[in-house]
């Protein structure tokens, strides 16, 4: 799309063209119109998508000084990276090279972004609670790079669409340039002129056209919504758990957990052994009617307390289950 606006440029019009052929000039400026209005439209999807992509990202972020680093450092990359393009252009590089830099600084971008949502180790412990990115975003920002995650399946979904209204574009500049080269030899007439015309309104509208709905399609994407409204679909989808906070002390990834039967003289009997879990689920059977304790501890973590939600839901054949009394604990007992 540059490259037909260069060539439509009046100084880059055959100097035959500029002095004799009015009607084909007033063509040639509604056709550069059309095109100035598509790029601007582009341009437009493409930095509304990046910064409400960003900002959904910060939704997940520390509101404190680490995020404000993270935006100072988006800042500063953003920069860093144009200034590499306006000194491309500075030296004289072509359209096509200016894009082949944005497409390797994009790729470059993808690759990083891929790594730091990979991260292990320390590396992942630092970049959890030094700097403050939640697994959750992690998982995000390293499906959305992955090679075979949702913008994937985005560009296999729509990008059909795309190649064609491409592969037309494409048409047209090549059209636009052999006539440029071989206007002392060959004028348009005035079907030709009003075919070019067509062509550019059609690609023109269809190409806005697919860029408003492919807006629709990022604005409405499931895998693009804020911390707050993650929350809310979680509190809804968990509306039967409970939630307890165990301070610190008393995790990290995991957390300590067993299964305690009390009986009627209050002596203790482990019944599901202790262990450190992520998360787990499962069902044991119990022996006896009476009290049981769900235990989870923290006690081993001098500094992370731990949300922790949990179900509990009793299952029996006889009608002694009503005996059943079920206690969650959080704490230091162990």
């Amino acid at each position: 799309m540059e490259e037909i606006l260069f060539l439509l440029q009046p100084s880059r019009w055959p100097v035959q063209l500029r002095e004799d052929d009015a009607e084909l000039s007033s063509t040639l400026r509604h056709v550069k119109d059309n095109f100035d209005k598509a790029l601007t439209a582009m341009i437009s999807f493409q930095t509304k998508n990046s910064e409400r992509i960003f900002s959904t990202v910060m939704t997940y972020m520390p509101q404190d000084f680490r995020g404000t680093l993270i935006r100072q450092q988006k800042e500063r990359s953003e920069r860093n990276r144009q200034a590499e393009v306006d000194a491309l252009v500075s030296s004289g590089g072509t359209i096509r090279d200016t894009y082949a830099l944005l497409w390797k600084q994009q790729m470059e971008r993808r690759r990083q972004l891929a790594q730091l949502g990979s991260a292990t180790g320390v590396y992942k412990t630092l970049l959890k609670y030094l700097v403050g990115v939640p697994q959750v975003l992690l998982d995000f920002i390293r499906q959305i790079n992955d090679d075979d995650g949702p913008m994937e399946e985005q560009r296999e979904r729509y990008g059909p669409h795309l190649y064609n209204l491409t592969k037309m574009v494409t048409a047209i500049r090549v059209s636009l340039t052999l006539l440029w080269e071989r206007y002392d030899t060959f004028k348009l007439n005035k079907n030709q002129m009003n075919l070019l015309s067509e062509a550019v309104i059609v690609y023109t509208s269809e190409f806005e056209r697919f860029i408003t709905f492919i807006s629709d399609v990022f604005a409405n994407s499931p895998f693009f919504i804020s911390a707050d409204t993650a929350g809310t679909l979680g509190s809804r989808e968990n509306e039967e758990y409970k939630e307890i906070i165990v301070q610190a002390g008393r995790t990290y990834e995991d957390i300590g957990f067993c299964v305690e039967y009390i009986s009627a003289s209050g002596e203790k009997t482990l019944i599901l052994p202790y262990h450190r879990y992520e998360a787990d689920q499962g069902n044991f059977s119990t022996l006896m009617a009476g009290n049981y304790k769900l235990v989870w501890d923290n006690s081993y973590s001098s500094f992370f307390r731990k949300t922790l939600r949990y179900k509990v839901r009793l299952h029996s054949a006889s009608s002694g289950a009503d005996k059943l009394k079920v206690e969650a604990e959080g704490g230091s007992e162990a």
